[in-house]
């Protein structure tokens, strides 16, 4: 199975799919990353079934996951996404829930002159206080995870802040079907592939709660990688075996790297 297809998770899992920065210039944005050696795609325009959605996009592949850097709309980090084989399904659980989600969204965006990447999303009303957190059913992977701009890191993770953990951790929760539980880093839900960790305080600045914290990526010499995050004059501190990178405010947010 190549990296596209393995981006789809298996009937009945969930996947951390992606997190996107709402970044006023996204090719600012994108530059962040060029600095670092990421290779990140050119600028796709996002469709819906009526025309364009009035929205942009450039994305940071991963291996396992991806990022997205979102125009128009400023604001930092905050969305996250689940992946899942059935928006249909989550749809009808989060109502049942009482997250009052809209019908299922078909979209897609243009990768090329011919080619469309197709997607399924579900979104919720504004139950979700943290962001635009939202499920996605990929349709097309092989258009979205193309191998030149694959990059070999992985999404591994997503840290929420929440004034009251316990109460943020439950409503995650009902909305996931995940059960959460406690961690010295807080509490944690753990999907098929990735992890959602809440908690009232980190060890860097954070946005006020409730936020989007930051996220995690794995890749295979995280010391030299928090060296040319350094380099780039990113505050990066050591937290036991792993480093935080706070993001520039064109970006928003912090990486935990490991």
């Amino acid at each position: 199975m190549n990296i596209a297809e393995r981006q789809k998770p298996p009937p009945g899992d969930l996947f951390l799919d992606h997190v996107a920065h709402f970044v006023p210039d996204v090719d600012a944005a994108a530059a962040v990353f060029e600095k670092l050696g990421f290779a990140v795609t050119p600028l796709s325009v996002h469709l819906t079934p009526e025309g364009p959605a009035g929205t942009s996009n450039r994305c940071v592949m991963l291996e396992e996951g991806y990022i997205e850097l979102l125009a128009p709309t400023p604001g930092g980090l905050r969305l996250a996404c689940f992946g899942t084989p059935d928006a249909a399904a989550e749809q009808v659980r989060l109502a049942a829930h009482g997250f009052e989600p809209p019908p299922v969204l078909d979209l897609s965006r243009k990768i090329n002159k011919r080619d469309l990447a197709r997607f399924k999303v579900v979104r919720t009303s504004d139950r979700m206080p943290e962001g635009r957190i939202q499920y996605v059913q990929h349709l097309t992977p092989g258009r979205v995870w193309q191998k030149p701009f694959i990059n070999k890191f992985r999404l591994t993770s997503l840290m929420v802040v929440a004034d009251d953990p316990v109460a943020a951790a439950a409503r995650w929760a009902r909305f996931s079907g995940l059960l959460p539980r406690r961690t010295k880093e807080g509490i944690r839900l753990q999907t098929a592939r990735g992890a959602v960790l809440i908690d009232s305080d980190f060890p860097w600045k954070t946005p006020p709660a409730p936020a989007l914290a930051g996220y995690g990526l794995a890749c295979r010499n995280p010391k030299a990688f928090a060296a040319r995050c350094t380099k780039a004059g990113m505050q990066v501190q050591r937290i036991g075996s792993r480093y935080a990178a706070v993001l520039p405010p064109v970006l928003g947010g912090a990486w935990l790297i490991g």
